[in-house]
Formats: structure tokens, C-alpha cells, sequence
């Protein structure tokens, strides 16, 4: 049994103020494979007040000194890779082959790429007679989800110490195990005290105090849109700085001139990735008229190779949703597809066949969808993928913008070219042609209601920094 009840404040494993424990549930098997604490305002203040103290000196730490404890965390993450990775599949059904392969493996990632853009970073510039500085932006919130616990972590406290600040997180307390071990990890690893504090709990609990605490110079936030609004209004008052990763409703768009099978293969594999849980998700997929049937066969027919099951198993694919409330959620939005005419496909209501218990659902295709359906519009955030049939690239183009996200895009040609040409007219922050993955070292965000700011890289590092003018006579 995984045991997430104490916060880790100050470089010590302490007691929450409050007496507000709950089960930590598997997925897969509905029990409790561990209990976590529910954590307040007064345990934020203690990790906001240790945060603010170490500040001070970790601020001025030399660049050398940063790189070396970047380095020496990858190498206590190395040592319990095995133990991440065994975490996020029991915490929120990850197959093993996805917690081994991208989800643990994305911890490493991030830490290489920070460490590679901060020796590439100028740290100050001469600018006419002045010199423009980069400084840590101070103390940092991190609100963290449960769909891809250690790389959304990661993603943010890497270039975080990179740049010199000090942090608080917040991981989702749905998935409170793989942080736990994060929290050892960064102990082993030398993490001076203070500089990283770890404070489990719910959001009305400790994402609100995090956001609205005064002591806390910068929130960094990956979670749905109404989630980040909430979070963007408790720290209004303080006018810190606000980053948000939100919400998505990708349109894939297959062009006429598309190998079908392949695009089929990729689009239908993209969405049912991570059993539809993903923020970037492909879940909108525009296809021309004339190969909409053809699409819709090909589509179903990949979607019945990729059945759930047990997440344990080295061939599973998918595995179930995180939690009873995501499935009824899930569900709920199935059965309104169905309520407002689209045509189910494939799957639809209630569980697979031999997999009652758990929270897993049907991989679902609907067909003769139109944008203005809740199902084209809302993010599901599970395998429900819908096939919007569309007339010429300009109508394609004007559907796939008709969305208050703009995360991610897909576009799907006879060559990269033709895509690209498309890629330059979709309003969102990242596009993935012809199969493309995520580069990791590229800029991960997105434009309207999916937030602001970039993740990443280089451009993640940014985001952790401010900018200094000093005047020379």
C-alpha cells in the first residue's frame, strides 16, 4: 500500500494540518492500493514560507551549480525509473508499455532537454549601453493533472530549478503516488531544503490557496479550461504571473489526396492513446466527402484491434479511464452523441465485454456529426473519436477553427507540403503532419481557451524567467 499521506516541506516528510485522508483507487481493479492526505491553506503557507527561504541563496546559484543538479536528479530518477513507471500504471491505468515507454520516459526527457537549453540560454545580453538580465521569476506553484503525472510534472519543475526558482506542487490527487516518489527522488538527489516542496490535495484545498497566496510569485497550471479560469482569477489579486496548459478538441484533417489505410492507422492510434486521455487528442476528424465512407469503414475496423484490457498485460494497449466520475462522465457524453443524432460506429454505451470491473470504456466512433454537436464541441477526454465529413479544404479549414481550443492540429497528405500549407491556417499552437509525434524539445501549448504561455525546451525555460534592464552610463 502507497502511502501519500504526509507533505514534504522544507526537505522533511511532515504531517498534514488536517485529518483528511482518502483512498487511493486502481482503476483496473476499483480498490485501494494506498491513502492520500487532503492538505490546506496552512500546509501551503508552510511550503510557500520554506520556498521563500530558500529562494534567496538558490537563486544565485551559478549556472554550473544548476546543470549539476539537474544531472544529479536524472540520475536518482534513473535508479527508480522502475518504480515511476509501476506507479502511474497503478495510480491511472497507464499500460505498461505506455508507463514504461513515453510516460516515465518522458521524466528523463524533459530533464535532458532543460538541462540542453539552459547551457544554450544567454543569460545576459548587451543591449546599447544597457545589459538585459535573465533572473528566476521566484517562487513557483505548480498545479499538476493526473493524465500524464510525471511528464506534466517534469515539464514544468526542470526548467523551473533550471531557471533558479523555487517551487510548490501540487500533483492531482487522483494520481498523488508517482509525485510521492518524484518528492524521494529530489531528496536522494541533494535538492537543497526548501527549494522543492510537495503539499497533496485537492484543488478547493491547495490549488486555490497555491493560486491566490501572496508568497507565490508565478502558477503554472495543466488542467481543463474551467479549472484554469478558476486558478487565473484567484491570482488576479496578486497579479503573479499565470501559465496555463488546458484544454483541447484537435481537428485531424484528412486530405483528398491521403493514403487512407495509413491515415486511418495514425488517426484512430493518436486518439485511443493514453484510452483518449490526452489533452492533444485527435478527436476531431474532418474527412473529404468523397472518401468519408471508405474513412469510416477503415477507422472501425483499426478500432476493433484496439480493444481495452488489463493494463497490466505487456500487450494491452488500452487500459481503463482514471477514475468512476471520468467513465460516468465519459458516458454521459456518449449517450448525448447519441441524443443529438450522431451514429454510433463502433462501441457506445457501458462496459467491453470481461471487463466489468474497472473503469473502461468501449473504444466509440460516431459518424454524421456535425460541429455543432456537444460531442464535437466539448472535450470527452475518453476513446470517443467523431468523423465530421466536410466539402473543400476551405470548409475543412473553417471547421477545424471553430473551436474554443486551439491546442494542437493534424493534418493528413499526399505530402508534407500539401499538409503544411494547411498546417499555416489552423489557429492553434502546435500541428502534427503526416504522422508526426511531439518533438520534445519544441514548444508545447496552445492558443485560445487552451491557454497561454509554452512548455518545453527552450521556450519552456523562458516561461520560468524575468527580464531584467540595468542601465549603464
Amino acid at each position: 500500500m502507497h502511502d501519500c499521506t504526509k507533505h514534504y516541506i522544507n526537505g522533511e516528510w511532515t504531517e498534514s494540518q488536517a485529518e483528511n485522508i482518502h483512498d487511493i483507487i486502481n482503476p483496473a481493479t476499483e480498490k485501494s492500493i494506498g491513502r492520500v492526505a487532503y492538505g490546506t491553506a496552512e500546509d501551503v503557507d508552510k511550503a510557500v514560507a520554506s520556498a521563500r527561504a530558500a529562494f534567496e541563496k538558490y537563486s544565485q546559484w551559478s549556472v554550473e551549480q544548476r546543470l549539476e543538479l539537474l544531472a544529479s536528479i536524472e540520475q536518482a530518477y534513473l535508479a527508480r525509473y522502475t518504480d515511476v513507471a509501476g506507479a502511474i500504471t497503478a495510480e491511472m491505468g497507464a499500460p505498461v508499455k505506455l508507463s514504461n515507454e513515453a510516460q516515465a520516459a518522458l521524466g528523463v526527457g524533459h530533464l535532458r532537454t532543460t538541462m540542453a537549453a539552459l547551457q544554450a540560454m544567454e543569460p545576459e545580453k548587451n543591449v546599447g549601453n544597457s545589459v538585459v538580465l535573465k533572473e528566476p521569476v521566484g517562487v513557483c506553484g505548480l498545479i499538476t493533472p493526473w493524465n500524464w503525472p510525471i511528464n506534466q510534472i517534469m515539464c514544468k519543475l526542470a526548467p523551473a530549478l533550471a531557471a533558479g526558482c523555487t517551487v510548490v506542487l501540487k500533483p492531482s490527487e487522483i494520481a498523488p503516488v508517482s509525485a510521492t516518489i518524484l518528492a524521494e527522488i529530489l531528496d536522494a538527489a541533494g535538492v537543497p531544503a526548501g527549494v522543492f516542496n510537495l503539499v497533496q490535495g485537492d484543488g478547493p484545498g491547495v490549488g486555490s490557496a497555491i493560486s491566490a497566496h501572496p508568497g507565490i510569485d508565478m502558477v503554472s497550471f495543466t488542467g481543463s479550461t474551467r479549472a484554469g479560469i478558476l486558478v487565473a482569477k484567484a491570482a488576479a489579486d496578486t497579479v503573479k504571473r499565470v501559465a496555463q496548459e488546458l484544454g483541447g478538441k484537435s481537428a485531424n484533417i484528412i486530405l483528398e489526396g491521403a493514403p487512407i489505410e495509413e491515415a486511418m492507422r495514425h488517426g484512430v492510434g493518436s486518439m485511443f492513446s493514453n484510452t483518449g486521455q490526452s489533452c492533444n487528442a485527435p478527436s476531431r476528424m474532418l474527412v473529404p466527402e468523397s472518401l468519408y465512407e471508405i474513412a469510416v469503414a477503415t477507422a472501425a475496423a483499426i478500432a476493433e484491434h484496439l480493444q481495452p484490457g488489463d493494463p497490466q498485460m505487456p500487450e494491452t494497449f488500452m487500459g481503463p479511464l482514471v477514475s468512476e466520475a471520468q467513465y460516468n462522465k465519459v458516458q454521459g457524453l456518449i449517450q448525448k452523441g447519441i441524443d443529438e443524432g450522431a451514429v454510433l460506429v463502433c462501441g457506445g454505451l457501458g462496459k467491453p465485454e470481461g471487463l466489468e470491473t474497472g473503469y473502461y470504456a468501449k473504444p466509440t466512433i460516431f459518424r454524421e456529426v456535425n460541429n455543432s454537436m456537444t460531442i464535437a464541441r466539448e472535450e470527452i477526454f475518453g476513446p470517443v473519436l467523431v468523423m465530421i465529413p466536410y466539402k473543400d479544404i476551405e470548409e475543412a479549414i473553417e471547421i477545424a477553427n471553430d473551436s474554443d481550443y486551439g491546442l494542437s492540429g493534424y493534418v493528413y497528405g499526399a505530402s508534407n507540403e500539401e499538409a503544411m500549407a494547411v498546417a499555416g491556417r489552423m489557429r492553434t499552437g502546435m500541428v502534427h503532419i503526416n504522422g508526426a509525434i511531439n518533438e520534445i524539445s519544441a514548444p508545447f501549448g496552445g492558443y485560445k481557451q487552451s491557454g497561454n504561455g509554452r512548455e518545453w525546451g527552450a521556450h519552456g525555460l523562458e516561461d520560468f524567467l524575468e527580464i531584467k534592464a540595468v542601465m549603464v552610463v
